[in-house]
């Protein structure tokens, strides 16, 4: 089936996470990623192991899915040219570097709108490309931290805690990608082209939601609540007899189906607890009662009561559990896919399902490289002048 982006060439100048995140996204709905890496060197992200899998780093095997690669020295005149030649027929240009970067290389937003005036040109950054700290360097840790999602993160009085996975890095990825897609929105409509920036901190800010609402409501700074959430009782995480699991009790109608289905009537009728702001006030006194409960009961028994009533509910599980999940299954979240070197590998594939344009994945993540030749002959370089650039290093 045609796909929403078809037609659309992305190059992609960036590394690591934040921006292929985003060229992921753009090539799972139909875009035409040309990755573009330093011979020898390639994206940062292909040494970050173990663990490796065919001498490719697992981490660079998830998140660059649907792209070609293509090795070429843009500090060599030559390979500036060529640069400049595909920058020519290109819709979108994504980087991630330390603002001012490209432009000491020739190839910023104004030196690239000279070659193509519609072209979407994407930066993301730590801090954004404006501002006191604009050359300031982040990675996604830096970010959790300066963006105050560490401070609201971990148990209570204890230390800051990063979250689990790439949170700033994957964020800014996707407000990337969706910057993108509505500028190439207005190019349909316009015929114009336009710069897009945007940063991990930007990102950050964005996510703290109900946690800055709360800042800017009273001035006064949220602290972590651990695994219990600000605002709403019962709602974090409790252990049963056998394992972890996470309770949502968001409303009062929630409550009381809650404790209908664990015959917990005494609590439904005790007006400490009648509303959400009085179970807030007596969290403490609340949990002093529950805890013991399901202290006594499986998670297995929780869930199906809970979840027989309408109750959120569910286990904190291990990877393991969550891909062996039939849920997990039944949504065909996982794809595998045949790579030149490390065989047959599984990715996560798009999380969303459109009835009439599907997002695909197509092809593995590339090897360093392994599109150069045929995206120069696309370009109408002759196998004689492929090999001369190829001796001098202009291209691997």
């Amino acid at each position: 089936m045609p796909q929403p982006l078809d037609g659309i060439q992305v190059l992609d100048l960036s590394r690591a996470l934040a921006g292929p995140y985003c060229s992921m996204m753009l090539g799972d709905m139909g875009a035409d990623v040309l990755k573009i890496e330093q011979p020898g060197v390639g994206d940062t992200a292909r040494s970050w192991g173990p663990p490796f899998q065919g001498g490719e780093s697992s981490y660079f095997l998830g998140v660059n899915r649907n792209k070609r690669s293509i090795a070429i020295d843009l500090r060599d005149p030559r390979g500036a040219e060529l640069m400049r030649r595909l920058i020519a027929r290109s819709d979108v240009l994504l980087e991630n570097f330390v603002p001012g970067t490209l432009d000491r290389h020739g190839f910023g937003y104004d030196a690239c709108r000279a070659i193509r005036l519609d072209l979407i040109y994407c930066a993301i950054s730590g801090f954004g490309q404006i501002g006191p700290e604009r050359e300031r360097a982040a990675y996604d840790q830096i970010a959790q931290g300066v963006g105050g999602i560490m401070s609201v993160t971990g148990e209570p009085g204890g230390e800051p805690t990063r979250v689990g996975i790439a949170l700033a890095d994957i964020a800014a990825g996707m407000f990337a990608a969706y910057a993108i897609a509505a500028a190439l929105y207005h190019r349909q409509r316009s015929g114009e082209g336009q710069m897009i920036d945007t940063s991990l901190l930007d990102g950050q800010l964005a996510m703290l939601t109900y946690q800055s609402a709360r800042y800017f409501a009273t001035g006064v700074a949220p602290q972590s609540s651990g695994n219990q959430h600000p605002t709403i009782v019962p709602y974090g995480v409790y252990r049963a007899s056998d394992a972890y699991f996470n309770l949502a009790v968001g409303t009062n109608d929630l409550w009381r189906r809650f404790c209908a289905a664990l015959g917990l009537d005494a609590l439904h009728t005790d007006s400490r607890f009648a509303t959400n702001r009085e179970r807030l006030a007596h969290r403490d006194e609340l949990n002093a009662i529950l805890e013991p409960f399901f202290a006594e009961r499986g998670v297995a028994e929780i869930e199906a009561l809970l979840n027989g009533a309408g109750v959120p509910c569910g286990a904190v599980r291990d990877l393991h559990a969550v891909f062996n999940d039939p849920q997990v299954a039944a949504l065909g979240a996982v794809r595998e896919l045949g790579h030149p070197t490390a065989g047959s590998i599984k990715v996560v594939g798009p999380p969303y399902r459109l009835s009439s344009t599907p997002a695909t994945v197509r092809t593995p993540p590339p090897l360093l490289g392994q599109h150069t030749d045929a995206t120069l002959h696309e370009l109408g370089y002759s196998e004689a002048e492929i090999a001369a650039l190829r001796e001098a290093q202009v291209i691997a």
